[in-house]
């Protein structure tokens, strides 16, 4: 074991109190407890100190003088503060509470010199329920005390005597025993005997069948002459209120004539006796133990004073021997601490400690000290350790290289007793060198010992140590599949050996492997390089690790690429399910449309964030292979969902479902009429026109071909290419497609369309022929006679040419009417002209305007002649505005402005004004 030096501080430190406030008299007796200091003097006064608040003091007197009841001998204070028990040297005793100033005599013990007291184990209350109080005369009294406002009430509820053993009773301690709820302990300490009893509990007592059961008992020599003795059990432990439920260990020392007699206060009850177990494990050391007093020249004394006072610590027993405060560590009886406190012929009243607050007094009668402890259990690792109670050990230990040093001793313990596993759990903690480690596990075969060491060492190696972590990580990797690979033999070979041969132990712990390999794989991912890892585990053929290992990484084209490898589906589009990485998609989906389409296009249709185009290849290869109809086509679904659903406008989206459509082994192009006639609807059609009739042609796609042909409105085209392919009912579909203002090109089409049938029928066409001039008004029969051959009988269409004959007959004569009514007008309109020459009106010097009654030749006017009226053309303006239209009105407004800017438009809008505003009167 590598030696850890520690702090050179000592543990324990003497310091002198100082108080803030002067006592004229000695002290005559002192106790501490939850911070209370309790001091008695010679006067018979009490003070109570809180020593959190020094300066608050209850300065308290005692109901008589000492003249009367004697000085205070002895004073116990239960470990709350709440009950104080003092007792004087006449024999009388007094109560006192912490709420409390007048104590309250107890006429009921009266007489009883009281040497100890043990308090109830419960926690405090009001009263002290059930104590127990040693007398010096041997016996012990069970007592309740209840304290009282009133005057004639006893403080004492009862009082009896329960035991009695021989000598005074210097000692008493109470506790409960922890794994049964009906039983406590009591220990009655004398100068040479210490008696242990497990006391099952009364009606209405803890202490009722006390003698129920007889006591364990260690008894030592008695020596001649007056003998200190006591009973010192340890403060409760620091963390006890956060320690929760868990099981207190205390330790006691029992100061005898012999010596201290000292062991752990085991609380649990078993099979055997309690108080053998406790005795057969205590220790005795005696006054020799303790280095011998020296006098003024330094040398030892001839005689050597005994202890005189015993405290117990958590891990020290405190002595004081002549003076002199010795600390000794009681696990190993180790003296950790010898100080001189007083000077020569200087005696002290007690030794105490507060059970609670885990602080330690001496007391003279004149001065006050305190022994401080610090880091007490510094050394309590060291102990553990030699002693190869290595888990104590850890658990005492506080800094890295105590903790080190444990871990380190521990692994050379387990390595010598062959227990690898354990071994190797403890040296992964310790900063053994690896190497050597590593190798003391390969000499001894120890391949699993060796794996979980290299797991425990990463698991403990900081984050930026990147190199040794990988190399571990690595590392790792070969030794897991070592070990599945001779599982597997072993299985094997168990399975070749004999049939009846039972492999179950050994799959089992294959399966253990594996799992370990799985969360070694997802913890440790990061210190796996990649490319080292899948190299390592494909060198020994583990495919299903190299899947765990890909899926720990979310090396998603690995674990696609190996359920498509072996064509499991239903895992592959699990793991496509789980991918946002659009080019996992684009990847795979040319192998998986053609297995799964249905399954695959509803994850694609989920996932609306992909580019369709680039899943055009998988798509075309899956229309290339399959033959399937259309409406079961998921090529055809996805792309109608990417248009219907996604509003694709992408040219390479609608051409590949025409490419779809028109490739199509079905007869019908219903499917596709749908789709164009859907795309004419829009301003502007998303596909490629001369690609989409190219495919039209290719795949004999007759009336979508046409279809696109009239939406492009070439009309003529669509008619010839209905004809090429014998289509006369979608010919005409088309020819009546022109509006009606394109009468001309109507005509044509229906003559093409009327050619096509009488060429096509030959004699038996005169019927169609017919049946043509009645769908469409705009041919007529001599329209269609040039396509009749020479030699053809007019039979059939006899009224059809007499009806042409009398609608021509029809005709001129209606020319003819209208040829004579347009000579008449022309004679009118000669005579109105020649009228016209004639015309005139005389404007007299007085005239005025009928509008604004002011001189007619002020300004430029109109004068009518057949009315003779006159009016100013400004004032002929307004009334036409005001009369006229709202067309007439803006015009006028218009040619008015323009001519009031002038320019060289003016003449002309003038003339146009004068020619509107008279036309318009």
């Amino acid at each position: 074991m590598q030696d850890v030096e520690e702090d050179a501080l000592p543990i324990f430190k003497v310091e002198r109190v100082q108080l803030q406030f002067s006592i004229s008299s000695d002290f005559v007796a002192a106790q501490v407890a939850n911070n209370v200091l309790i001091l008695a003097l010679s006067t018979g006064r009490i003070l109570r100190i809180d020593l959190d608040s020094p300066s608050d003091i209850d300065d308290i007197d005692l109901p008589k003088k000492t003249s009367e009841i004697g000085l205070i001998r002895r004073m116990f204070l239960d470990p709350s503060a709440s009950h104080l028990v003092i007792s004087t040297t006449l024999g009388e005793n007094y109560y006192l509470h912490t709420q409390s100033r007048q104590p309250k005599a107890l006429s009921r013990l009266r007489g009883v010199n009281i040497e100890s007291i043990a308090w109830n184990p419960s926690l405090p209350t009001a009263s002290t329920r059930e104590i127990l109080v040693g007398a010096s005369d041997g016996n012990v009294y069970e007592v309740y005390i209840e304290p009282s406002n009133e005057f004639y009430r006893r403080e004492e509820k009862y009082v009896k005597a329960i035991y009695k053993v021989e000598g005074p009773v210097t000692g008493l301690w109470a506790d409960l025993i922890s794994n049964r709820s009906d039983r406590s302990r009591v220990l009655i300490a004398t100068p040479n005997r210490l008696l242990h009893f497990v006391v099952q509990y009364g009606q209405g007592s803890i202490f009722t069948n006390f003698e129920s059961e007889p006591p364990t008992q260690y008894e030592v020599l008695a020596s001649p002459g007056p003998i200190v003795s006591t009973l010192a059990v340890s403060p409760d432990p620091p963390d006890l209120f956060s320690a929760g439920g868990n099981e207190i260990q205390r330790s006691y020392a029992w100061l005898s004539a012999q010596g201290v007699l000292h062991g752990m206060l085991w609380s649990k009850l078993t099979s055997g006796d309690l108080g053998s177990s406790v005795f057969n494990q205590s220790k005795m050391f005696s006054r020799a133990h303790i280095p011998a007093s020296e006098n003024a020249n330094g040398r030892k004394k001839a005689k050597q004073e005994p202890i005189t006072g015993v405290v117990s610590s958590q891990w020290h027993i405190l002595s004081f021997v002549e003076g002199r405060i010795v600390a000794m560590q009681r696990l190993d009886e180790r003296i950790v601490y010898d100080q001189v406190v007083l000077e020569p012929g200087e005696t002290a009243l007690c030794l105490v400690a507060d059970q609670r607050k885990n602080t330690y007094w001496l007391f003279t009668s004149q001065d006050i000290y305190e022994i401080v402890a610090t880091d007490e259990d510094r050394d309590v690792w060291k102990i553990m350790l030699k002693s190869q109670q290595f888990d104590l050990a850890s658990q005492y230990a506080k800094t890295p290289s105590q903790k080190d040093a444990v871990a380190m001793a521990s692994g050379d313990y387990l390595i010598g007793r062959r227990q690898y596993m354990e071994a190797a759990n403890v040296y992964g903690k310790s900063s053994r060198p690896f190497e050597q480690v590593a190798l003391t596990f390969i000499d001894h075969a120890e391949q699993d010992a060796l794996r979980k060491y290299l797991l425990t060492k990463l698991s403990m190696l900081n984050k930026s140590s990147l190199m040794q972590r990988v190399m571990i990580a690595s590392w790792l990797i070969e030794i897991f599949m070592s070990k599945m690979n001779s599982l597997d033999d072993t299985i094997t070979t168990k399975a070749q050996l004999t049939e009846n041969t039972n492999t179950a132990s050994t799959k089992d712990e294959l399966g253990l492997v594996r799992r370990e390999f799985r969360d070694f794989v997802t913890r440790y991912k990061a210190d796996l390089d990649p490319k080292t890892t899948y190299e390592i585990i494909s060198s020994h053929g583990r495919e299903q690790e190299l899947l765990s290992y890909a899926t720990a990484i979310e090396d998603t084209n690995y674990v696609l690429s190996y359920w498509i490898q072996r064509e499991r589906w239903p895992e592959s589009l699990d793991v496509l399910k789980q991918q946002t990485d659009p080019d996992m998609f684009y990847r795979y989906s040319s192998v998986l449309i053609g297995y799964v389409p249905t399954e695959l296009v509803d994850i694609l249709m989920r996932h609306t964030d992909l580019d369709p185009r680039k899943l055009i290849p998988a798509l075309l290869n899956y229309n290339k292979d399959n033959t399937v109809p259309l409406g079961q086509n998921q090529a055809a679904r996805y792309l109608n969902f990417c248009i219907n659903t996604l509003q694709s406008t992408d040219g390479a989206i609608h051409n590949t479902l025409i490419s779809i459509y028109a490739s199509s082994p079905t007869t019908s192009e219903s499917a596709l009429l749908s789709y164009l006639s859907a795309q004419a609807l829009s301003k502007t059609p998303c596909y490629d026109a001369d690609f989409a009739f190219r495919l039209c042609i290719q795949h004999s796609r007759a009336q979508s071909a046409v279809h696109i042909y009239s939406s492009m409105g070439q009309y003529s085209s669509a008619v010839s290419l209905a004809l090429k392919f014998n289509e006369i009912e979608l010919a005409s579909t088309v020819a009546d497609r022109p509006t009606d203002s394109d009468r001309t090109l109507r005509k044509k089409l229906w003559l093409a369309i009327a050619r096509k049938v009488i060429e096509t029928e030959g004699k038996g066409s005169m019927k169609t022929a017919i049946e043509l001039l009645h769908r469409c008004p705009l041919l007529r029969i001599e329209d269609l006679i040039p396509f009749f051959p020479d030699f053809v009988q007019i039979d059939s269409f006899k009224a059809e040419i007499c009806a042409a004959l009398e609608s021509y007959s029809k005709s001129i004569a209606a020319l003819d009417a209208e040829m004579d009514a347009s000579a008449s007008t022309a004679e009118s309109i000669k005579a109105d002209i020649k009228a016209l020459g004639k015309r005139f009106a005389i404007v007299e010097p007085g005239e005025r305007c009928r509008v604004c009654d002011l001189p007619l030749l002020q300004r430029q006017f109109f004068v009518f002649p057949s009315c003779q009226h006159g009016f100013h053309s400004d004032c002929l303006g307004k009334k036409v505005v005001e009369g006229s239209g709202m067309a007439i009105r803006g015009r006028v407004r218009e040619l008015q402005s323009s001519a009031a800017r002038g320019g060289p438009r003016r003449e002309k809008d003038l003339r146009e004004l004068d020619a509107l505003v008279a036309g318009s009167w």
